[in-house]
């Protein structure tokens, strides 16, 4: 797995992702809202994920009148499963030691 430290932003930023769906992708400030986190944390974030080729980008292409296109981001095909065994391997840690899952998942 591409070397990414899986802090605990980092976390929520790839799990916003996942639960994005193909027919309504996650878009910069959506994910800033989702994951509640700032875009100084969410956008650099972002930026290392695309760089190991876990997401693909693309702009808006439709009409959006008054404000900028939006960039869509989703997980490629390898990105989505290094994504999913990185939160297994967290949870895995974190119940060896009797903590919650990562996210407070029940």
């Amino acid at each position: 797995m591409p070397n990414i430290r899986l802090t605990k932003p980092t976390m929520g930023v790839m799990r916003v992702l996942l639960d994005a769906k193909p027919d309504a992708p996650a878009w910069g400030l959506s994910i800033c809202r989702d994951a509640d986190l700032g875009p100084g944390t969410v956008y650099p974030i972002l930026d290392r994920l695309l760089e190991r080729g876990w997401l693909r980008s693309w702009e808006e292409t439709g009409a959006h009148p008054g404000r900028p296109a939006r960039r869509f981001y989703e997980f490629t095909g390898v990105g989505r499963a290094q994504a999913l065994a990185a939160l297994e391997a967290r949870n895995a840690r974190r119940a060896r030691f009797s903590l919650r899952p990562a996210g407070g998942e029940a």
